[in-house]
């Protein structure tokens, strides 16, 4: 039997979660010799290749414990202020924030490795005025390939799984994470990666944790408008 795809009604709704859905719903009906063309429509509105990066706050249960979660939900927003300009600055798009995480995409991992650099660079001028128990600090993972997009809502792919837990549960405080592929697609000759092999959630997950440029980064407006000069990292 052929089976037509659900089509979206125009443009704007050809990325979105309800579009998703309904192609979902009909291919779940659909014999699985037959899904081809459903598949198809998914992979076309959907897979982008691009770098992913995941933001995660660090010390959330022990500054809860301490001063409460309306104090960390304010933490969480003035790091949003910091990474969101950096991210957009460097071509990136932030596609959602859950909690204290938030996730972005760009064309490359150097664009996405620059976004996190730049997001930690503002985050250290924030701390040199802040009082330390609103000392800001993220780790970050990084992963680079095919991914299904769903437009200012959702992530879904191996390297997105991969870039949330080496940004999640993997990365220290200020550490950045990059996922093999990342790693391999950043240009020759511009930052030092140092490998790091992992075990979680049973599977072996080999990631290359950034240790410098090997060039001189310009200052991000973001630190400079703040009148503070921290060391370039």
């Amino acid at each position: 039997m052929h089976h037509t795809s659900a089509q979206p009604t125009d443009a704007t709704t050809a990325h979105d979660k309800g579009y998703l859905r309904r192609l979902l719903s009909e291919r779940n009906q659909t014999p699985t010799s037959d899904t081809g063309a459903i598949d198809a429509a998914i992979e076309q509105a959907f897979v982008r290749s691009v770098a992913i990066l995941v933001l995660d706050m660090c010390g959330f249960s022990r500054i809860t414990q301490r001063h409460g979660i309306i104090h960390f939900l304010a933490m969480i927003h003035q790091m949003e202020q910091a990474a969101r300009p950096a991210i957009e600055g460097n071509g990136g798009e932030v596609i959602k924030q859950e909690a204290d995480n938030l996730f972005a995409v760009f064309a490359t991992p150097e664009q996405a490795l620059e976004a996190a650099l730049d997001t930690l660079r503002a985050l250290s001028a924030m701390n040199t005025v802040l009082p330390p128990e609103r000392a800001l600090n993220v780790s970050a993972g990084i992963g680079f390939g095919p991914t299904l997009v769903i437009a200012r809502e959702d992530l879904f792919g191996p390297e997105m799984n991969c870039a949330c837990k080496l940004g999640e549960d993997i990365a220290a405080a200020n550490e950045i994470l990059l996922t093999q592929a990342a790693c391999a697609s950043l240009p020759a000759g511009r930052y030092v990666c140092a490998r790091t092999d992992h075990q979680i959630s049973g599977m072996d997950l080999q990631a290359h944790r950034f240790e410098r440029c090997l060039f001189e980064r310009p200052l991000h407006p973001l630190v400079a408008d703040r009148g503070h000069c921290p060391t370039a990292i």
